[in-house]
């Protein structure tokens, strides 16, 4: 699965390495009986000092690479003194084994990059040719190991453009125009979308909605229900185009998957989306499946009915579950507020659990949108990061024991943001 990672000042520091035992994609293709290659991996961790960062621009990340995140005896880590802040690159940025890609501040270019000499090294930068896009404002879908499709709204966001790359050497081998036009009695379309690729029977999945915008007034209204565009890979013709009914929109609309993870497929190649649809003028989260073969949401389905807020990210940890990350309106909704809480969805009894260790409920986290999970298919364990009233700790769920562990905690002073997992 391709993971998300986003940085708004991308900080290396001290890359360690934890190894595992994995399968090489070209061992995968020729069956050969060489033995498996070692790849090693580190954590990033990513936190703010003062307060929360979130999607704010003029806050300074920090990043620290460290081997394990299990061992709760160690002393807490500190970021004092330990990490480079790159201010050219921005945290929304998307990852896969050891390189970020991503649209830079300059807004000018695609670049491929990694972690090097705890400095960010620039492995290959391509420039635009027609398309132009904006950081931290656009989507993506991997078709294959190297083919990677952007796509994003113009400048107007009258129109939903596309590029794609290849990203062995960052080659733009396609660009152009989607039909999708903007709807009747309304006059701009939704600034990302959400793009997801089934590879089962070829077909992109776009996910957008039309707004309305007051000249004048920052009042905009979105149309009922948020539509699916069904897109042939190869043509980049729309087949399809779906109003759905399940929900009103879709999370993270605005960033893509830049900032947490929204969509997955199943072992079976069924899509799950996260969304929400007001309820009392509150956003309340679901969580969508369009099943194999078919091209709308299933309707009635609801894998998280029990849901106190808006579902901010969701990560497959398969067998049916998933790592899931909410709020709680009665609490709050603000980005600083403690109001929190992951659980862990089952998507065939269409259950949540709420997380705990040694038998409590795990507290209320604060802050929103950034991911804070990660999952170690090697190990078959996802760590997650809370940011509580009383600390700053990473707690780790085993997928195949169904319990939850300490790992280690952050030093006083520093919000957590984000976590990911790299390849060496």
């Amino acid at each position: 699965m391709k993971k998300l990672s986003m940085f708004y000042s991308l900080v290396a520091a001290l890359m360690l390495g934890t190894t595992f035992t994995s399968c090489s994609k070209d061992d995968d293709k020729n069956n050969s009986n060489t033995p498996d290659p070692v790849v090693t991996y580190h954590y990033d961790l990513t936190v703010v000092a003062g307060n929360h960062g979130g999607m704010s621009k003029d806050k300074s990340h920090i990043t620290l690479s460290v081997a394990s995140l299990s061992d709760a005896t160690q002393q807490p880590i500190s970021f004092e003194g330990k990490g480079a802040e790159i201010t050219n690159y921005t945290m929304e940025s998307i990852t896969d084994g050891k390189y970020y890609y991503q649209v830079p501040v300059s807004s000018d270019r695609f670049s491929k990059l990694q972690f090097k000499g705890n400095k960010m090294t620039v492995v290959q930068e391509q420039k635009f040719k027609e398309n132009t896009y904006k950081a931290r404002n656009y989507t993506h879908a991997w078709m294959g190991d190297n083919t990677l499709v952007i796509m994003s709204t113009d400048g107007e966001h009258k129109n939903v453009i596309w590029t794609k790359l290849n990203t062995t050497d960052m080659t733009i081998t396609g660009e152009g125009t989607l039909s999708i036009k903007v709807a009747d009695d309304y006059n701009v379309l939704t600034t990302s979308g959400i793009l997801a690729y089934r590879k089962s029977d070829n077909k992109l999945f776009y996910f957008y909605y039309n707004k309305k915008e007051t000249s004048g007034s920052s009042k905009t209204t979105n149309e009922p229900f948020f539509r699916i565009a069904v897109i042939n890979p190869q043509t980049m013709v729309v087949e399809q185009e779906i109003v759905n009914k399940e929900a009103a929109q879709m999370t993270g609309s605005a960033y893509g998957e830049l900032l947490q993870q929204t969509v997955f497929f199943d072992e079976a190649d069924n899509l799950y989306l996260s969304a929400f649809s007001s309820v009392s003028k509150k956003n309340i989260g679901k969580l969508l499946r369009i099943k194999n073969g078919a091209f709308d949401f299933e309707e009635g389905y609801n894998a998280f009915p029990e849901a106190k807020g808006k579902l901010l990210t969701i990560q497959y940890l398969g067998n049916g579950k998933v790592l899931a990350y909410s709020g709680d309106n009665a609490v709050g909704t603000s980005i600083g507020d403690v109001a929190y809480y992951y659980s862990i969805i089952d998507v065939n009894s269409k259950t949540s659990t709420r997380l705990a260790y040694n038998g409590t409920e795990i507290p209320y986290s604060s802050g929103s949108f950034s991911q804070r999970s990660v999952f170690n298919a090697n190990e078959k364990k996802a760590y997650f990061g809370v940011n509580t009233a009383d600390e700053q700790c990473i707690y780790i769920y085993d997928l195949a024991a169904g319990t939850v562990t300490k790992g280690v905690s952050i030093a006083a002073g520093y919000y957590f943001d984000q976590i990911r997992l790299f390849e060496d």
